[in-house]
């Protein structure tokens, strides 16, 4: 069985049979440094037979190198990654987002920061392919989550060139840089699926592409009220990016876990309610946040502005709109999780929302 064969200097081109096939793609360097599935021509049209769309359809042009990433080059790199072919049309939604300016795959890939593309999936197909939402949902064990969020990888390895040292230029990366993919867990939440207030009906099956740190764990098994609640959660990521750095640079994810979320919703709040008390509640007088003997980094509101009286009280997050909020997670447990974004000025990143095409 041949392997497909594509003219970019990143796919693959051929491998000896008189070697190891393995061996042959890590000296490709077109694995994410765990083995491959050799991308075969019938498996590559086994997957191609899950879409209507034409293989050599463009979904993109990929940062950072911006290679031409096709339908039938996405569904190579989905077989690499392990995917079922059911799995294609979240995967080419989500590199379909990467390639977004919006989302500026660029900056992302190549900052110094440590964040990665995270997929949220919303919608019917995730019970279809079975996508965790629940208990350990960015943890390891589901075939979907992990190879969905691998095959964005690869496509950003292979298409895109982000190689680690080279033009991706992480000081640490993080995990979710080998996969990084949940669904959310929209039948043990109280409130609307996070895609509809992206603006897509609730029904439909979905993709959002958010730049992510890893998961900063929040624990709270005390807080009965929503006050409470909400102030231990926004408290709690006042150290985000920086203990100072008042207002953030960034959008920021909060993904609220099941039994934090009946909490909130059991006095009447809802998403709207949440972000806007975070944003009014976690605040500092100025003059806390500038640089001193003892913590030299201090607010970014002082650079290249005038600044304010030294009692005006700063937010933590620039703005209610800037705090996303999706629920998953396990129905046992009283945490939640913040993910602080990359960037959020013209040149950062925005978070990406598009519906999944199955035809």
């Amino acid at each position: 069985m041949g392997l497909v064969k594509t003219p970019i200097r990143y796919s693959i081109l051929h491998a000896a049979m008189t070697t190891d096939e393995f061996e042959s793609f890590f000296e490709r360097g077109v694995t994410d440094g765990l083995p491959v599935v050799p991308p075969t021509r019938e498996r590559v049209d086994r997957m191609l037979a899950a879409t209507g769309r034409a293989r050599d359809e463009l979904v993109g042009e990929m940062p950072p190198n911006y290679g031409r990433l096709s339908v039938e080059k996405a569904a190579v790199n989905a077989v690499m990654a392990g995917c079922r072919p059911e799995y294609l049309p979240v995967v080419l939604a989500a590199a379909a987002c990467a390639c977004d300016p919006a989302f500026n795959l660029h900056g992302v890939s190549t900052s110094t920061h440590f964040s990665a593309p995270l997929i949220v999936v919303n919608g019917p197909v995730r019970g279809r392919i079975g996508l965790n939402s629940a208990f350990g949902v960015f943890g390891p064990g589901y075939r979907a989550n992990a190879t969905i969020g691998r095959a964005l990888r690869l496509c950003m390895i292979n298409i895109g060139g982000a190689r680690p040292g080279e033009t991706s230029m992480s000081t640490f990366g993080h995990p979710g840089r080998y996969t990084y993919c949940i669904a959310e867990h929209e039948e043990a939440s109280p409130w609307p699926p996070y895609h509809a207030d992206r603006g897509l009906p609730p029904g439909t099956s979905a993709v959002t592409l958010f730049a992510g740190e890893a998961p900063h764990g929040i624990s709270d098994h005390s807080s009965r009220t929503a006050p409470e609640l909400a102030g231990s959660l926004g408290w709690s990521m006042a150290g985000l990016w920086n203990s100072k750095h008042f207002p953030l640079y960034s959008p920021t994810m909060l993904v609220v876990g099941p039994e934090h979320a009946r909490t909130l919703a059991a006095d009447g709040w809802g998403r709207a309610d949440l972000a806007r008390f975070l944003h009014e509640t976690v605040r500092r007088p100025y003059r806390e946040l500038l640089p001193d003997e003892r913590h030299g980094e201090g607010t970014n509101l002082r650079y290249g502005r005038t600044p304010p009286p030294p009692e005006t009280l700063i937010s933590k997050f620039p703005s209610p709109e800037e705090i996303h909020i999706v629920v998953a997670g396990g129905t046992a447990g009283r945490f939640s999780v913040a993910i602080p974004g990359w960037l959020g000025t013209k040149n950062g990143s925005r978070p990406v929302t598009r519906p999944i095409e199955f035809d």
